[in-house]
């Protein structure tokens, strides 16, 4: 397409008519992605204006202020009692939103009641006891989550694994684009190696059949 092709299709609104103005979480969106926040962030920092919005009575936070962000966070703490993580996750996505979306800075948030939980030392299963559920878990499913486990990676990490990424050879895995948009490199356990050159087998003569088929795009 041309440039003087494109530009003929450029809708220009009628004289005196304004186009639409994005809707908050349109806006709050975008924000987000030119920041080149993560997906999960994104979910979250949506999630939790949307809550803040229906506690506020449905109003639009442009109108609220530092007294409904303390009442939120407040009811959060002290009646939903959330954990601290969570607590502070709700805090960022409204600050975000008054700071990046609105253009407001929120002063001090006075009467701020923190969420707080003794710490509690975790629960660490031996290894027959992660050996047991391992084995009830078969094809896709069990290499999964015995990757998860043997090589310490989180979920969506693993779901996106490219084959370029899977070195049998070094018996290593590269991680791109992880946690705070960082890659890394994680050991495989040696059990794993086979099961995931069978894996990668099956995916490889899939990938050409399709192809001969006209369907592997």
């Amino acid at each position: 397409m041309t440039d003087e092709s494109r530009e003929s299709t450029i809708v220009v609104p009628p004289e005196g008519i304004e186009p639409r103005r994005p809707r908050l979480l349109e806006q709050v969106h975008e924000a987000i992605r030119r920041r080149y926040f993560s997906r999960r962030t994104e979910e979250a920092h949506a999630h939790w204006i949307r809550r803040f919005i229906h506690f506020s009575g449905r109003r639009h936070p442009a109108v609220l202020g530092e007294a409904e962000v303390t009442a939120f966070l407040n009811h959060l703490a002290a009646e939903r009692k959330v954990a601290a993580s969570t607590h502070n996750q709700a805090l960022s996505a409204l600050l975000f939103l008054y700071k990046e979306v609105l253009g407001r800075e929120l002063a001090w948030l006075d009467g701020l009641q923190r969420a707080t939980r003794p710490p509690r030392l975790p629960v660490v299963l031996t290894h027959g006891e992660v050996e047991r559920p391992l084995a009830e878990l078969q094809g896709v499913r069990g290499l999964i989550a015995s990757l998860l486990y043997g090589a310490g990676l989180r979920v969506m990490e693993c779901l996106r694994l490219r084959v370029k990424d899977v070195g049998l050879g070094y018996r290593q895995i590269l991680v791109r684009d992880g946690k705070g948009e960082k890659d890394r490199v994680t050991m495989m356990p040696d059990k794993l190696a086979a099961p995931l050159a069978a894996h990668l087998g099956r995916v490889k003569s899939l990938t050409r059949a399709t192809s001969r088929r006209g369907l592997g795009r």
